[in-house]
């Protein structure tokens, strides 16, 4: 048996209470008040001292705090781990469009879409500074070109949500760039794991 909960989308999933437990362990000992602050959660994500790569994680914040209180509370967690772990790629499409879409008219245009991809850029340089990485073959600037020239259908210079989603699910090289671009589950399960060494 587990505990219900519905997404943004009013689909049901199912997660196991001792998951759920577990979760709840953890959420109180990285947030003894109940809940989640901005310099919290850019301390887990080991960003608070930079600028550039603190962008990224502020945007995830913000989609993730639904009542726009500024704070992540246990329900807020939840559902994002939910998304993060076990959303359908589909409903991780839109939330990452609603991340991307930083003024939040419903269309993604190439400064936005440039502002998410840099700061992503920086924010794996962050993460990764201890292993080994490859340069990227594409700078910033021809990520975003090359992602317009297969994703806007219509030609507009901006991303509708349903180009973006499209070009997403069509294209495997589009796909690449978007998950690796908003996946915070790897790196959320990089932290558990390191903050696990040293309990």
């Amino acid at each position: 048996m587990g505990q219900m909960l519905s997404n943004e989308d009013g689909e049901q999933g199912e997660i196991d209470v001792a998951e759920l437990q577990e979760w709840y362990k953890k959420f109180v000992v990285e947030c003894p008040s109940g809940t989640l602050f901005m310099h919290e959660f850019k301390r887990f994500f080991g960003v608070q001292d930079n600028h550039e790569a603190a962008e990224y994680v502020e945007s995830m914040f913000k989609a993730f705090d639904k009542n726009g209180d500024n704070t992540i509370d246990f329900l807020e967690y939840v559902a994002a781990l939910n998304l993060v772990l076990r959303g359908k790629l589909e409903h991780k499409l839109r939330w990452t469009f609603k991340m991307y879409d930083k003024d939040g008219n419903g269309c993604i245009d190439k400064v936005e879409l440039l502002e998410i991809v840099d700061s992503i850029y920086r924010l794996k340089k962050v993460c990764r500074e201890n292993t080994e990485q490859r340069t990227p073959l594409l700078t910033p600037e021809e990520v975003v070109e090359r992602i317009f020239q297969l994703v806007d259908e219509n030609g507009d210079g901006q991303l509708s949500l349903d180009e973006f989603i499209c070009g997403a699910q069509k294209d495997k090289w589009v796909m690449k760039m978007l998950q690796m671009d908003v996946n915070p589950g790897a790196w959320m399960s990089e932290q558990r794991r390191k903050s696990s060494l040293f309990e």
